[in-house]
């Protein structure tokens, strides 16, 4: 067994560990980021929620292509809906989501 170089901080970071679990599911979150077609998604429904024909028109895609991305990020907890009539409105869940988002987006286009 290796011996740590400076227990101290090595103990420090044991206790800042989380259960795998938790990071299994922030694994599902980054792995919602990882596709420009549910980034697009994200940016819209950040300005105003939408139905599945509302993203389709406005990413240019077919309404099952769009449901199918819609489905993921509902699974995650990225996106709620509610519904209107035959309608069902999509939004983002939370802000902890469009926070994620803007960090990403100002470390891309920082100089």
């Amino acid at each position: 067994m290796m011996v740590p170089v400076d227990k101290d901080r090595v103990e420090m970071c044991r206790k800042a560990q989380v259960p795998d679990s938790i990071y299994d599911d922030m694994e599902m979150v980054f792995n919602m980021f990882s596709d420009s077609t549910r980034l697009k998604i994200m940016n819209a429904l950040f300005t105003s929620e939408l139905c599945v024909g509302d993203i389709a028109i406005l990413l240019e895609m077919s309404q099952s292509a769009v449901s199918h991305q819609l489905a993921s990020l509902k699974k995650t907890k990225l996106v709620r809906t509610h519904k209107v009539g035959k309608r069902v409105y999509y939004s983002m869940a939370d802000e902890h989501i469009k926070y994620i988002y803007q960090m990403a987006y100002e470390h891309v286009i920082e100089d």
